[in-house]
């Protein structure tokens, strides 16, 4: 196995409960507003334009609370650690905004919480009142 290099971001990140590596920068939080209205069977769940620090997993086909997408699960490079999932393809019109977008899990993530760079925390704004929940099956 190859020597493995970790991105370490700047700013305001999101970070594996498992290992403190970052994934995920708060500046690339989708929607502020709308943090609860993804889930997992798990908890709630928040999607990002991007993510770090990942490895993606095989593409399949799961039916969703807003329909039918192909995603693929998404691990942390250092731990191995699966944190969420990543959306291919929307079968939906109305979906295709999340194409390419990262779903972290946030039980996996640091229970919720944003670290930064010099570990204080603070906590984002969840308001409920959006209705696109996501339930993986994962």
């Amino acid at each position: 196995m190859g020597r493995i290099f970790v991105v370490e971001l700047e700013g305001r990140a999101y970070k594996c409960k498992f290992c403190d590596t970052h994934l995920a920068l708060a500046d690339d939080l989708v929607s502020r507003h709308c943090v609860q209205a993804f889930h997992c069977h798990r908890g709630k769940a928040f999607l990002f334009n991007n993510a770090v620090n990942v490895t993606v997993g095989e593409k399949e086909e799961r039916l969703m609370l807003s329909g039918m997408h192909t995603v693929a699960d998404v691990f942390c490079c250092s731990c191995g650690q699966i944190v969420g999932w990543k959306y291919e393809v929307a079968h939906e019109r109305s979906q295709k905004y999340k194409e390419g977008k990262f779903v972290l899990e946030s039980h996996l993530v640091r229970r919720g919480r944003i670290v930064d760079s010099i570990e204080s925390e603070f906590f984002i704004d969840t308001q409920t009142g959006c209705s696109d929940s996501e339930d993986a099956q994962v």
